[in-house]
């Protein structure tokens, strides 16, 4: 395998965990409201698409989007320490139902792990931490 998109199965794989992911995130009280009501499907491709380009897939989320900035599009949202975990937790679902092999699924919680605490800015809901 040439890269580690196709290694772990290239786009049914991403396309398959994220919408698990969104199983759950659809009935979380914490983290519904901070989703387009009306755009599930948009979200879901969306996500799919930069996880696929960070992985090694095709580049169409930047062709689409432009450059990712993963933390600015996330600042007009609250999120919590709370948020991130269960964020995480729903994560942790679609990751567990992939059957990846060990270092894959190691590679990619690693990841997961890091840009859900990197996401965090603010220690409270409805406050801004001060270390923006």
């Amino acid at each position: 395998m040439s890269n580690l998109f196709e290694a772990m199965g290239g786009h049914q794989t991403f396309r398959r965990l994220v919408h698990r992911f969104y199983q759950g995130v659809r009935e979380d009280e914490v983290l519904a409201p901070m989703y387009p009501q009306d755009d599930w499907e948009g979200a879901e491709e969306r996500l799919t698409m930069f996880l696929e380009q960070y992985w090694g897939g095709p580049t169409t989320y930047q062709e689409r989007r432009g450059h990712p900035m993963l933390r600015r599009r996330h600042l007009p949202f609250t999120v919590t320490p709370e948020a991130r975990d269960r964020w995480l937790a729903h994560m942790r679902v679609g990751v567990d139902e992939l059957e990846l092999a060990a270092d894959l699924e190691e590679l990619l919680w690693d990841y997961l792990e890091r840009a859900a605490h990197m996401m965090v800015n603010s220690p409270v809901p409805g406050g801004r931490s001060s270390l923006l």
